[in-house]
């Protein structure tokens, strides 16, 4: 969780890793943090990556390639979808939401030109267009759940953790999940306009943007995932997966595991102790005994819970297990159930 001083706002930018260049915060990150929670900040994800499809076979062409029901997709209707590779495991995550005209996806940090080198492989002769927008448009993050109406800039709302119609919920019940008061969305402003938006109201970090995210039990695609995830895993069939369209890439394992089979790893909500002034970094073996079950994915500090984090573990890993993570203690909630 470094940072380096940055900007005339008093702004300290992320440094390295996944949101190197955004700010981490603005000297207060728990202040920011109760901010969000109020609905009164906002957050620079302005190095997020914005794609967009157009053309009249935009949404059916989409829907085949995705795990999710797009063919259909209204307009100003914001869903979440995977792009998966032949034998299942995650190698997009898609923050869907269409306008009537065009489909925009957000996707993370770096990873447009593979995703558009991918879409474009996929074309075939449809009417499509494909396009990787993200150095005319950024991404503002802010405590939301109302889709965007014409008029407006269009926003992606985060479905998470409602359990879609067709979908399944690996973990706990909608209402009685850790992220069910989570409120979260995206907006797209034109990159010229980035500054203006921001000004409009209170400004919070990426930081706490993830500390409650982390609270929330919300997987992030390159954080919580790797070469070897399948949806199932983090629990991303609840919002992420339609069971019951048709063919698309990875299917199979989507399906085999849902109906046969149990996923090999499951994502855990940790609690650190906090007692030190140091906390691991994400990556960091996560030990039983002698004995690696995991590894952290992501780590940070929540105001009300102190250090959190996401982990991914063995499925087997007994649930009331304290694990250590270089020499630190943590205590486990479940977020898929074993």
């Amino acid at each position: 969780m470094s940072g380096v001083p940055s900007t005339a706002d008093g702004a300290v930018l992320v440094g390295e890793g996944l949101d190197a260049g955004v700010p981490a915060h603005y000297g207060d990150p728990v202040r920011e943090q109760r901010l969000l929670e109020e609905g009164l900040a906002h957050v620079d994800l302005s190095t997020r990556g914005v794609v967009t499809v157009s053309g009249p076979d935009r949404l059916t062409w989409l829907h085949s390639l995705s795990t999710q029901e797009l063919a259909t997709l209204p307009p100003r209707t914001s869903v979440e979808a995977l792009l998966l590779s032949p034998h299942g495991h995650v190698e997009h995550e898609l923050h869907v939401v269409d306008d009537g005209a065009t489909t925009w996806l957000v996707v993370e940090p770096g990873t447009a030109p593979a995703l558009v080198a991918f879409l474009e492989s996929m074309r075939f002769m449809l009417r499509v267009e494909v396009a990787d927008v993200t150095a005319d448009w950024a991404v503002v993050g802010e405590p939301l759940a109302r889709e965007s109406v014409d008029g407006e800039p269009v926003a992606w709302v985060d479905p998470w953790p409602r359990t879609g119609p067709v979908s399944a919920g690996y973990g706990a019940a909608d209402d009685a999940h850790p992220g069910r008061d989570r409120r979260w969305r995206e907006r797209l402003v034109p990159r010229d306009d980035l500054e203006a938006a921001l000004a409009e109201r209170p400004r919070a970090g990426v930081w706490a943007a993830e500390a409650l995210r982390v609270a929330a039990g919300r997987p992030r695609h390159l954080r919580e995932t790797d070469h070897r995830t399948i949806p199932h895993e983090l629990d991303w069939l609840r919002t992420a997966v339609h069971l019951q369209k048709g063919c698309y890439r990875g299917q199979e394992t989507v399906a085999r595991v849902h109906n046969l089979g149990r996923p090999p790893r499951r994502v855990v909500l940790l609690h650190l102790d906090g007692s030190g002034h140091v906390l691991p970094e994400a990556g960091t073996d996560l030990r039983l005994g002698e004995k690696v079950v995991g590894r952290l994915t992501t780590v940070a500090r929540h105001h009300e819970l102190g250090p959190v984090a996401l982990g991914v573990v063995k499925r087997n890993t007994p649930t009331d297990a304290v694990l250590v993570a270089d020499g630190i203690a943590a205590s486990q909630d479940v977020l898929v159930r074993p």
